[in-house]
């Protein structure tokens, strides 16, 4: 394994290749230009040590003699991983790489390839990986503020996002019409709704995972 790191908070290029020249080339090329890299060898060792929480995007080849790329593949999507994998492949390998791609890959080199195309996949790769944690992120805040309300305003609320005007929830519901706008105001405080429009989109985007 060849490490070079300097911010933890960096996002680093994974680079996953048993052929030492190619793994070495991608390195050196990549902390030329400022980028933080974590090579391995081994596809083996890379799962092991491989920590999902780091902003990140891995260069796979595809052919390797202890497990091909798309075996890598299949086993991060079987952990649940977002990671962008950026696979290298020879000429015979592209059927192989096209496959990986429909499980879930983010693009493909063939071999020989210039570096600026290597780039400017990895660029758009860390871009793609910067955007799943931020959707990630969004979602978990509102699923939190989903919870914290409670089940007479989650009534409320599904209501509310139905179109229904207080007069006819407090009927609904069997309460004042009083009652029920402190609730709905309850509702648009804790999950932080600016608009009913607003609502109606995060209570979507929470059916949704559903």
């Amino acid at each position: 394994m060849v490490a070079k790191v300097e911010n933890p908070s960096k996002p680093v290029v994974y680079i996953v290749d048993d052929d030492d020249g190619m793994r070495r080339a991608v390195s050196t090329l990549l902390t030329t230009i400022g980028h933080s890299t974590i090579a391995y060898a081994s596809p083996t060792e890379f799962l092991a040590k491989y920590d999902p929480s780091k902003p990140s995007c891995l260069v796979l080849d595809v052919r390797m003699p202890e497990m091909s790329g798309l075996e890598v593949q299949q086993q991060l999507n079987r952990s649940g991983s977002m990671l962008p994998v950026i696979l290298i492949t020879g000429h015979g390998d592209v059927p192989m790489a096209v496959q990986a791609m429909k499980d879930g890959a983010f693009d493909f080199l063939q071999k020989p390839f210039r570096d600026e195309d290597l780039l400017d996949r990895i660029r758009r790769a860390l871009q793609q990986d910067a955007e799943n944690r931020r959707s990630v992120q969004r979602h978990a805040d509102l699923r939190q503020r989903a919870n914290s309300l409670t089940p007479r305003e989650r009534e409320v609320m599904a209501m509310v996002v139905d179109g229904r005007a207080n007069k006819v929830i407090a009927i609904d519901l069997g309460l004042s019409e009083r009652t029920v706008e402190i609730h709905r105001a309850n509702v648009m405080e804790k999950m932080a709704a600016s608009s009913v429009a607003h609502l109606v989109k995060m209570h979507l985007l929470l059916d949704a995972e559903t």
